[in-house]
Parts: structure tokens; sequence; C-alpha cells
């Protein structure tokens, strides 16, 4: 999971809320891969692995980008060509525009990037329209989000966007919440999709919301490689336990 290649200056935040790589790091990591003889794909090729009868998703990746920042045209895709890696870009589609527009403090992708890349082997996906806190919505405000977005990628493209990625933090141990979300995604048209809940993609995992490792300038190649492996899956335990010990305690009489 990336969103940002950027030189940006992230020592006042946390390792684990830092969202953007440097183009250097982001290289390091694509070199790393390739050495390693990892192949990318999408998440529905890798949903495809994942439930094949022979195991056979082992030195596969998906890498995918949030947010659809002009940074990816301009510094990810370059070096995705150079190893001949794919990736999955999700768009909130209110700010990519036939002209640049802004997000969040940087510049976005226009269609005209977007279809070029496209053309190159990216896939692109839904990250909504405006990027809302989705729990905080109507369900009639999270389907018009769904929907609209899907839309306008297929409208802009001519192509299909099955996928979808969602924006903030997984509210994992919302069961109901999930399972209306699932349900709105479904019938919107989305066969997968990825969220924040950390860790790697397994048989297990519910295919609307699949696990991601997030990248950024912390990750050296002793780090990466770990990830990889599995060594950092523990992250998502910690994730699901912490948030259902929160959700219980707001319901306890007196909060």
């Amino acid at each position: 999971m990336y969103h940002s290649v950027a030189n940006d200056e992230q020592s006042e935040r946390h390792g684990y809320f830092r969202t953007a790589v440097s183009s250097a790091t982001f290289q390091l990591h694509m070199e790393y891969l390739h050495r390693a003889g990892y192949k990318t794909c999408t998440p529905a090729h890798a949903l495809a692995l994942l439930s094949a009868p022979v195991a056979g998703a082992a030195g596969w990746v998906v890498i995918t980008f949030d947010d659809g920042f002009r940074d990816f045209y301009t510094e990810a895709f370059p070096i995705l060509q150079r190893f001949g890696y794919s990736a999955t870009m999700y768009l909130p589609t209110g700010f990519i525009a036939d002209s640049t527009t802004r997000f969040i403090g940087r510049d976005c992708l226009t269609w005209s990037n977007v279809r070029e890349l496209q053309n190159h082997g990216i896939e692109f996906g839904s990250h909504t329209v405006t990027h809302p806190q989705l729990r905080l919505l109507s369900r009639t405000e999270i389907a018009r989000e769904l929907t609209d977005s899907k839309k306008t990628i297929e409208d802009k493209t001519g192509r299909a966007a099955e996928s979808f990625a969602y924006p903030f933090a997984f509210p994992q141990a919302d069961t109901e919440f999930k399972r209306a979300l699932q349900e709105t995604l479904e019938k919107a048209g989305y066969r997968n999709g990825v969220c924040t809940i950390v860790g790697r993609a397994n048989r297990s995992s519910n295919p609307f919301f699949l696990e991601r490792l997030p990248l950024n300038d912390l990750d050296d190649e002793p780090f990466l490689d770990a990830k990889l492996r599995g060594a950092y899956d523990w992250v998502g335990s910690l994730q699901s336990a912490v948030k259902r010990a929160r959700s219980l305690a707001a319901r306890l009489p007196g909060r």
C-alpha cells in the first residue's frame, strides 16, 4: 500500500502514519522485488491464485496506490516500467479532472494521465468520489459514493472498474457496517476491494476487504523482506483486538 512518491519531510510523524515514500526508496523496493523474483498482478488475479486448488500465490504481489496523486505518473510509473511491473491505482474521482486539481495539498492525475497509464497496464479502481469517512454517512450516501465513482471511471476510461479501496482506517470491529458495506459494494458491481487492515491476503481473506502492507521511507530492504514473509502480519491481529476492545468499551453503561 502506497500513497505518494515524493521526497517529503515526515520526521514529525510516527512511522506507521507516514504515507509518502521517496523515489529512491520506491526504486529500492522495486529492485528488491525484481531481484527476489516477485511478479505483480491485479487484486482479481491475486484472488484467483489464492482460490486455486494448488497453491500458486507465492511470489506474487499486488502493488496498490491510493488517492490518485500525479506523482504516481511522474515518479512511480517510470520505475515500475523499468522492471515490467504493474500497479492498481484507486481514484477519488471528485479530484480527478481534465486539468490538474489538488487533493490534501498534492496535484492529482488528470483523465488524460489515467488513460495513458491504463494503456500501459495500470489498473484503476474506486476510492469513492469525495474520500469521506464512509462510516459517518447514510447508506444512501455511501451507495452514491460507490456508484458515482465507479461510473465516472468507466465513462472516462472505457473499462470496467471492479475494485474498491476503503478510505481512512477500516472499522473492522463494526461487523454490521462491514456487512452493509459489502452488500452495497456487490450491488454496485464491485468484485473485490482492499482496506487498511495490515497483513498479507490469504485464502480466508474477505475479497472485498483484502489486507495490505503499508510501505514508506522507513522500510529498508530487510524490513520489506520481513513484511513480505509475514513478520508484520501480527500488526493486523493487534489492530483487530484493539478495535474490538474499543467497540465493546463504547457499549458499556455510562459511556
